[in-house]
């Protein structure tokens, strides 16, 4: 059993810890790395964009519009805690309205 375990955690551990070490070592075309640097936009893209349209049941309009406003305020390069406290406020004047 602890040998299942063992090769389990190698098996796991050989694709996270691998590519910490290859990677530098590698040169990559400039499109290949502007490619992965857009990974993590999209994949916060992809974890934010649910919450967005669930942040009021049945209401998706508003987190929308909160986040149109930090979209818009991102835009205009907007300090992050601005951009958040206006979505936040955002959501909570659409809601009491």
């Amino acid at each position: 059993m602890m040998l299942v375990i063992i090769g389990m955690a190698i098996v796991t551990m050989v694709p996270r810890v691998l590519p910490a070490f290859v990677v530098d070592r590698w040169t990559f075309p400039d499109w290949v790395s502007r490619w992965l640097n857009a990974i993590p936009y999209a994949a916060l893209g992809a974890l934010i964009f649910p919450g967005i349209t669930t942040v009021i049941e049945g209401k998706p309009h508003i987190g929308l519009l909160a986040g149109g406003v930090a979209i818009a305020l991102a835009f205009f390069r907007a300090h992050t805690i601005v951009t958040v406290l206006a979505a936040i406020g955002t959501v909570y004047i659409l809601t009491i309205i």
